[in-house]
């Protein structure tokens, strides 16, 4: 017996699951493959049949509906569970970044009403208004499309809305700066070194980062190093794990050791002569002023790099002696363009990679140096050419094309 025919207020024919309220508005009800109930609503007819029509199509390409008040925030608490094969401190980052940039603003957005228009809106807020660097966009980028695409992978979207969308924020914002990150110019650089060598003051810090300067290691890297990873003989530095400190879930925030940051983060970093002499000197100063390693973490002890307590360095430290540092060598040349920018530890890596660069080093050994797993990693983000260093290829072409010119002539 077939069921009766129904109507809206138009005398318009209703199909199977569609209804309309007392309140004019419209209904569609419908059950999916495991027996749920769910229903759409509309103002009128014809934007009703629009959305009937999307759950056909995700019925025949196999688009789920999500459960029922399945926030973006919910689906990232999923989504952080499931996830796997990253390191603690990986999982940290991950959770300040979507804590701080994305749960504040879309964080309760249903996933369902999530577009490539409410990313994109999303993304210009965070530029315009809280003046996000294109390095701190792109972290969110990384986060949110990691997240979002659990959601396409289980078939509750059908495109991860995320898609393409820095890559036109970067075309649409000029003024937006990525990739190729800062390194010191040569001046700057040994004005720096010189200045911790020759001050009484500040001779102490002159192995730390000389020897950061001068081998390209990551902070945690340097700072986790042991006297047994170095071999002063044939001059060596095994780097095997890093150093790392973090919020932890259980305990709050400690040092811990992790293994390298990338598979070819594991390697045996060659030294030069000052960079062992420098070794030589940090040992030296910790004897005579009698200070020892006194930490032992995750098994890990006789750390090299240690504070007058006898306890491993924090990267927050360097940073702000090098601030500090700065002020005080600013603070006594005139002329600006004689002073040293502020700059980061991490910026003594990219400057050792452009040194490097600068004198002729192959590509390759590079990377290795680095701990690079790609070397377009290398090239893209960590090398820089200074304005002299230009002037400099370009005079040696210049001669050779001259001496050519000549012998042909």
């Amino acid at each position: 017996m077939s069921s009766k025919k129904r109507y809206d207020i138009h005398h318009r024919s209703l199909h199977v699951g569609e209804n309309q309220r007392k309140d004019g508005r419209y209904v569609y009800r419908w059950t999916d493959e495991f027996g749920r109930r769910h229903c759409v609503y509309a103002k009128d007819l014809d934007m009703l049949r629009i959305k009937e029509q999307k759950i056909q199509l995700n019925k025949l390409e196999g688009i789920r509906e999500p459960p029922a008040g399945l926030t973006l925030e919910r689906l990232y608490d999923v989504w952080k569970v499931l996830k796997r094969g990253i390191k603690d401190t990986t999982h940290a980052n991950y959770a300040y970044t979507f804590d701080t940039f994305i749960r504040p603003y879309i964080g309760k957005i249903l996933v369902i009403r999530i577009h490539r228009s409410t990313i994109r809106a999303f993304y210009i807020k965070l530029l315009d208004e809280r003046k996000l660097a294109m390095g701190t966009l792109e972290n969110v980028h990384t986060v949110l499309h990691q997240v979002l695409q659990y959601a396409v992978d289980d078939d509750y979207l059908r495109k991860n809305p995320c898609e393409r969308i820095i890559k036109e924020l970067k075309s649409s914002y000029n003024n937006l700066k990525s990739g190729k990150r800062e390194s010191l110019t040569i001046k700057h650089e040994v004005a720096f070194l010189k200045y911790l060598y020759d001050m009484p003051r500040f001779q102490h810090w002159y192995p730390t980062f000389f020897i950061m300067a001068n081998t390209g290691m990551r902070v945690g890297e340097l700072t986790g190093l042991r006297w047994k990873d170095i071999d002063l003989d044939n001059g060596y530095i095994y780097i095997n794990h890093t150093l790392v400190y973090f919020q932890h879930s259980e305990d709050g925030c400690h040092f811990t050791i992790n293994t390298p940051k990338t598979e070819n983060g594991t390697r045996k970093i060659v030294m030069t002569q000052a960079v062992k002499k420098a070794f030589l000197m940090e040992r030296e100063y910790q004897d005579i002023v009698g200070i020892k390693s006194l930490d032992t973490i995750d098994g890990y002890s006789d750390f090299i790099f240690i504070n007058v307590r006898g306890h491993v360095q924090h990267q927050g430290s360097l940073n702000k002696t090098i601030h500090r540092i700065v002020d005080d060598y600013n603070s006594k040349v005139s002329r600006d363009e004689d002073m040293i920018p502020h700059f980061s530890c991490h910026v003594l890596r990219h400057t050792y990679a452009t040194r490097l660069i600068e004198s002729g080093a192959n590509i390759k050994f590079v990377q290795y140096q680095m701990g690079h797993s790609e070397i377009q990693t290398t090239m893209d983000i960590y090398v820089s050419v200074s304005d002299d260093f230009k002037q400099k290829e370009i005079k040696s072409f210049e001669d050779y094309m001259n001496n050519a010119l000549d012998d042909w002539q």
